[in-house]
């Protein structure tokens, strides 16, 4: 099957939410500096960042295709939490999250050459709220057991044993995943490439 567009993203949660549309295409992550700026608001931060790794990628693979990049962070109190650097980080994450409601931001980047080599850039953002039941702390030390808070935004997966923490969602499910599906799609159809709906 022809390739219809570069991932710049290593993670299998955005392969496989592209999967479940359709489309079909080709994996090259990229490495950046994902610290947020001082005084960076969420939005700013997830639009920087995901416009970063899509302009890194076309740079460095130098493709004619179109190169998706997406990121996630989640956000409480104003505050970005993002990947736990330890078990006491974690700890620390998910107590913040228990029985409160927190924010996700999910943004999107489309980069594409044109015929004349001019570069286009879309982009797209998914801000859900997300409502974590109170989480006991043997619950939290038996999650982090499990391994799955390790590389998570905000130290859980919602797809995944998490689930269980998620009292009330409102907004995208795969936003919160990490890449927004309905969002995604109305970036791609600006470049003709059809998804699976």
């Amino acid at each position: 099957m022809t390739k219809q567009l570069v991932l710049a993203s290593a993670s299998p949660r955005r392969k496989e939410l592209l999967d479940q549309i359709g489309v079909s295409y080709t994996v090259y992550p990229v490495d950046i500096d994902e610290t947020p700026k001082q005084s960076e608001i969420p939005q700013d931060y997830v639009f920087r960042v995901a416009a970063e790794k899509a302009a890194v990628c076309m740079l460095t693979l130098n493709s004619p295709l179109p190169v998706l990049a997406a990121d996630t962070s989640v956000v409480i109190d104003g505050c970005i939490l993002g990947k736990p650097e330890n078990k006491e980080h974690a700890h620390a994450m998910l107590n913040k999250l228990s029985g409160n409601w927190h924010s996700v931001y999910s943004a999107v980047s489309l980069r594409c050459c044109a015929i004349n080599e001019e570069i286009k850039h879309f982009q797209a953002l998914s801000i859900t709220e997300v409502k974590f039941r109170t989480i006991q702390p043997h619950e939290i030390q038996a999650y982090w057991e499990t391994g799955e808070p390790l590389g998570k935004a905000g130290a859980y997966a919602i797809q995944g044993l998490a689930s269980v923490f998620v009292e009330s969602i409102n907004g995208s499910f795969s936003g919160v995943v990490g890449l927004p599906l309905f969002e995604t799609a109305e970036l791609l159809s600006k470049q003709g490439i059809k998804v699976i709906t």
